[in-house]
């Protein structure tokens, strides 16, 4: 076995990652809020000794009242569904999605340190900020203006909402309840402390209401590509869920992570990088693709306008077996939508002179994919993870539960084999998961220091 060992999240996204997911003949459109689905997928997860699941979310449904819509949306608030599988599982790490945009901080830091307690250590909150203006009219009111800010000023509240949290998951010490029955002191004098933050977009008190957890901070993860979004994740996060499509670009974002993690005086492999990885499995190649064209089938044209929503066009602008616009090429024009994740697909077709049609049989949401038997798989996740592009995976199988299972019960198995991947866990954090240390009591650290 070597020493360096792959790390796989899963991440749902209602029944699948491809458009016609829930069209497949085995899926149940109404199984996004469907307990029993969830707990079936999560359990399923954990027996293929898999680190974590890895919710999205999104507080808007992506488009105006009056479309109808054409997949199930991302329903189901990801904090309240991982306290429902934390008590269904006993090692799977817990993610959950929730923007620095619409949150205080205070509601946050409180919510994942329960679900750190509940969970016996195993979650992690995966930070975001939303440029989505249906998303923006959703939170209207005092103080907030009808258009979603500019990147630099949701970047700059994300890096300032961080670290609230951080402060107020750190406002009680280790050794903070003494719990002495006989003097009645539940708590341990000045081991409690308000953090006192005042800044440009928050003003914290503290303390937190309940102690340090397990991990002593939930696990922090950052989904975002753009120069700020590595940035934040550089500063703060334990892993990033990034978008890469090709090996050259992916090896590029891991030296761009790790030399801004330098720069901020933690180590080169403090981020564990676990970019998106979506794929269609068969027994062979050929049935691999059989399945991928029956789901192409189904979802048809919607291919094509998923794709141009991602990418921030005009509708009229994209033709199957055409190039991308030249300007789209060129980078001579800003769009909404993500820069990173946009990027992705942008160097893939400049690179490569591939038309739209062509695109989708290489990336879907951004992510890479990969169509093919367990061994090419395997051989594709090998080859990132050995090249140093990567520690990991975030999965994303085409159909739950089918797709899910055909990894665990045939990719799993092959993974293992090669010495890549662990036969059972080995931890009972998700930190630990990760082959990360608890995070030190800060008051400790400072006397020390």
């Amino acid at each position: 076995m070597t020493e360096r060992q792959l790390h796989f999240g899963l991440n749902v996204l209602s029944d699948g990652m491809h458009p016609a997911a829930w069209q497949f003949p085995d899926s149940d459109p109404n199984s996004f809020v469907d307990p029993s689905y969830w707990i079936g997928i999560a359990q399923l997860a954990e027996r293929g000794t898999l680190d974590a699941i890895f919710l999205a979310d999104s507080p808007s449904l992506f488009q105006p009242p009056d479309a109808p819509l054409t997949a199930p949306p991302l329903a189901v608030d990801p904090i309240v569904l991982l306290s429902t599988l934390a008590s269904a599982t006993s090692h799977l790490g817990l993610i959950g999605t929730v923007s620095t945009s619409f949150e205080e901080p205070y509601n946050l830091a409180r919510r994942f340190a329960t679900l750190d307690h509940l969970s016996r250590g195993r979650a992690a909150w995966n930070v975001v900020t939303s440029s989505d203006p249906y998303a923006w009219d959703n939170f209207g009111g005092p103080g907030r203006d009808d258009a979603a800010p500019g990147r630099a000023d949701r970047y700059a509240r994300a890096a300032e909402f961080v670290e609230v949290v951080t402060a107020l998951w750190d406002s009680w010490d280790d050794d903070a309840v003494l719990g002495d029955k006989h003097s009645g002191a539940f708590s341990r004098v000045g081991a409690i402390n308000p953090i006192g933050h005042r800044g440009r977009f928050f003003r914290v008190n503290g303390p937190l209401t309940l102690p340090r957890g397990p991990q002593g901070h939930p696990v922090l993860f950052q989904a975002g590509g753009s120069s700020s979004g590595l940035d934040l994740a550089a500063r703060y996060a334990d892993g990033v869920f990034a978008a890469q499509a090709s090996l050259p670009d992916a090896l590029r974002n891991a030296e761009e992570i790790r030399r801004r993690s330098v720069g901020y005086g933690r180590p080169r492999d403090a981020v564990r990088i676990m970019p998106g990885l979506s794929f269609v499995l068969g027994s062979t190649e050929e049935e691999a693709r059989r399945r991928n064209d029956e789901l192409n089938a189904l979802a048809g044209e919607r291919r094509l306008a998923h794709f141009v929503g991602q990418l921030g066009v005009d509708p009229g602008e994209l033709e199957w077996d055409e190039p991308l616009p030249q300007w789209l090429i060129d980078g001579t024009h800003a769009s909404p939508g993500s820069q990173g994740a946009r990027d992705i697909v942008v160097n893939v077709a400049r690179r490569e002179r591939l038309t739209v049609r062509e695109l989708l049989e290489r990336v879907i949401s951004w992510h890479r994919l990969v169509v093919g038997s367990p061994e090419q798989l395997a051989d594709a996740i090998e080859e990132w993870f050995v090249a140093g592009a990567v520690d990991g995976f975030n999965l994303m199988p085409d159909v739950f539960p089918s797709g899910l299972e055909l990894f665990v019960d045939h990719v799993v198995p092959i993974l293992r084999r090669r010495g890549l991947f662990r036969h059972e866990y080995t931890a009972t954090t998700l930190r630990g998961h990760l082959g990360l240390d608890r995070v030190p009591d800060r008051s400790r650290v400072e006397r020390a220091g």
